[in-house]
C-alpha cells in the first residue's frame, strides 16, 4: 500500500509552497491556494514517521463535502478538488488563531479539568462536571497557530483582541461563523447516528471579506462520538465510542508516548498502518453516509501533477 508523505512540485505560477504538518500549500502567482492533503499522520503535534494510504483522499472529500454543505452560512476558500488528494481555492490572509467549539467537556479539556482547571480561554467552567459531559451551550476555545514542531496554545478572546490578532468586530463575525457552522455539524452528524463532540476551524480575509479557509469536520480537525449508547456509556462512565484521531493518540499514550521531549513515537509495523487506514474508511463512511471509493494510489506524485496542471491551465 503506497502512501505520499512528501511533495516537491512546481506548478505553472508557483511562488511559494508551505509544508505542514499534514498538508503542502502551494501559492499560485499570490492568488490561488493549492493544498495537497498529503498522507503523513500527525499527533502531539509530532509529525509521526510513516504515512497513512488514503489518509489524504478520504480528509480532503470529507472537507470538500462540508465546504459545500456550508456555503450558506460563510463564504469558504474552495473553488475545486482537481484531484482526490487535492483543493483549489483563492488565497487568504489568514487569522493567526484556530477557533476551538467545544460541545462536550473531553480530550485536552478534560485532562485540564480533572486536574483541578476550572477555566479555560476565558471560559468559565462549574465544579461536578463529568469526562463525556454535554455543555449547555457550546464554548468557544481558541488556541494560537503553532509552527511545526511547537504546541498550540490556548488564547483567550481578551488575549487576542490585545494582541491584535483579530479586531472586537472581526472576532464578532468569527464566533458567529464557529456557532453556525458547529450547529449544521451538528445536525449533519446526528443524522448519521453520530455527535459532533468538538472541532477547529480557521478563517482568513480575502478582499477585505471574512471566509472560512482548511479543512471543516474532517475526523483530523474534529472528534465525534456515536449516538447509539451515549447516554450508557456516559451513566456509566466508561469510554464512548469514538470516531475521530483520538484512537492514534490513544495508541500513542499506551506505548509511552505524548510528544514530549525525550519520548520516542513507537515502532508503526504494517500491522498498525493497515489498521488506522481502515479506521479512518470506517470513519469517511459514517461521517458523509457514503461508501468510500478508494483511488488508485500508484504513482501518486505524477498524478497529483497533472490533474493539477491541467485545472491550472484552464483557469
Amino acid at each position: 500500500m503506497k502512501a505520499l508523505t512528501a511533495t516537491d512540485y512546481n506548478f505553472p505560477g508557483q511562488k511559494s509552497v508551505y509544508h505542514g504538518k499534514v498538508r503542502d500549500v502551494y501559492n499560485i502567482n499570490d492568488e490561488l491556494l493549492v493544498m495537497v492533503a498529503t498522507d503523513r499522520i500527525s499527533a502531539f503535534d509530532v509529525i509521526l514517521p510513516k504515512g497513512i494510504p488514503f489518509k489524504g483522499q478520504i480528509l480532503n472529500q470529507i472537507a470538500a463535502k462540508f465546504l459545500d454543505a456550508t456555503t450558506d452560512i460563510c463564504p469558504n476558500w474552495k473553488l475545486s478538488t482537481p484531484d482526490p488528494m487535492v483543493t483549489a481555492g483563492v488565497l487568504c490572509e489568514g487569522f493567526p488563531v484556530e477557533m476551538i467549539v467545544r460541545g462536550y467537556l473531553c480530550g485536552s479539556a478534560w485532562r485540564a479539568y480533572k486536574s483541578g482547571v476550572r477555566e479555560i480561554c476565558g471560559v468559565k467552567l462549574p465544579d461536578g462536571m463529568k469526562e463525556n459531559q454535554k455543555f449547555p451551550t457550546p464554548i468557544i476555545t481558541p488556541t494560537t497557530k503553532a509552527e511545526i514542531g511547537e504546541h498550540d496554545a490556548d488564547i483567550s478572546k481578551e488575549e487576542i483582541l490585545a494582541k491584535g490578532l483579530a479586531t472586537p468586530e472581526e472576532y464578532d463575525i468569527l464566533e458567529k461563523y464557529t456557532l453556525a457552522l458547529f450547529a449544521r455539524g451538528t445536525e449533519i452528524a446526528a443524522k448519521r447516528g453520530l455527535i459532533l463532540v468538538d472541532t477547529k476551524y480557521e478563517f482568513g480575509k480575502h478582499n477585505g471579506e471574512i471566509y472560512l479557509m482548511d479543512e471543516i469536520h474532517t475526523p483530523d480537525s474534529s472528534r465525534y462520538f456515536y449516538a447509539e449508547g451515549y447516554q450508557e456509556k456516559f451513566d456509566a462512565g466508561l469510554p464512548q465510542k469514538q470516531l475521530s484521531k483520538e484512537f492514534v493518540r490513544e495508541w500513542l499514550m499506551d506505548n509511552g508516548f505524548q510528544g514530549k521531549a525525550g519520548q520516542q513515537v513507537p515502532e508503526m509495523t504494517d500491522e498498525i498502518v493497515e489498521s488506522i487506514s481502515q479506521r479512518y474508511i470506517e470513519l469517511y463512511e459514517h461521517i458523509t453516509g457514503e461508501e468510500f471509493k478508494a483511488v488508485n494510489a500508484d504513482e501518486l506524485n505524477q498524478r497529483i501533477e497533472k490533474n493539477v496542471t491541467a485545472y491550472l491551465a484552464s483557469k
